[in-house]
């Protein structure tokens, strides 16, 4: 065999030994190949309120429009398989991007909720009436329960919706008759509740849905 023929032999291997290399790291490593679909959706409804607050539910900033976009952040991550082959792949941040009638707002951690305008709380937890009231110390479990209870006549209608934060501290109260939540597959962390017939999405945030008569 000439020297020519030996050198191609060789070539044609080489190719075949990445082809085969290729093939199994993508199937040690789902993903890698793959880039995470993008969570990206609009808000439906005509125009909202867009409010922003803290872990201890304090309110930090507030704006409204009427085209609301929210959409999530890829970053690039790197490991190694349990072969030790290294990989990159992609995942969510915990920044979103707020797409206010074409201005963008970009926040992190904080508890948003998009209000559909003609949507209005029947308590607001975090106005400083409300905090003045109560020596400014959060509400607990218990002390929320006594408020609910206290203002049973606030609500006028028999499903009560109580939004909180991510460590509990209640932010608003609406009331409605007809209430439903969905699960908003294509918007990141976002829970998309109903409200008589208006939209409330709240990202990063805790609710509950209780029925008017449970409040003695």
């Amino acid at each position: 065999m000439d020297k020519a023929k030996k050198i191609a032999i060789g070539v044609v291997i080489a190719l075949v030994l990445a082809l085969v290399g290729v093939v199994v790291v993508t199937t040690q490593v789902p993903g890698c190949t793959s880039v995470i679909s993008e969570l990206r959706g609009d808000l439906v409804g005509n125009a909202f309120v867009i409010t922003t607050y803290d872990n201890y539910g304090q309110q930090t900033m507030q704006t409204s429009g009427r085209r609301v976009n929210v959409s999530g952040n890829k970053v690039k991550t790197s490991g190694y398989t349990e072969t030790g082959i290294a990989f990159e792949s992609w995942e969510l941040s915990s920044v979103i991007t707020i797409t206010i009638d074409g201005k963008e707002l970009e926040t992190c951690g904080d508890t948003c909720i998009f209000a559909e305008k003609g949507l209005e709380p029947d308590l607001d937890f975090s106005t400083p009436e409300f905090i003045e009231s109560h020596g400014g110390s959060p509400l607990t479990i218990t002390s929320l329960s006594y408020q609910l209870n206290q203002y049973k006549n606030y609500f006028g209608k028999r499903r009560v919706v109580v939004i909180k934060s991510q460590t509990g501290q209640p932010i608003v109260a609406y009331s409605g008759n007809n209430v439903y939540w969905e699960v908003q597959t294509d918007l990141p962390k976002t829970t998309k509740l109903m409200v008589d017939g208006k939209a409330l999405y709240v990202h990063r945030a805790n609710f509950q849905i209780i029925d008017r008569n449970l409040l003695s």
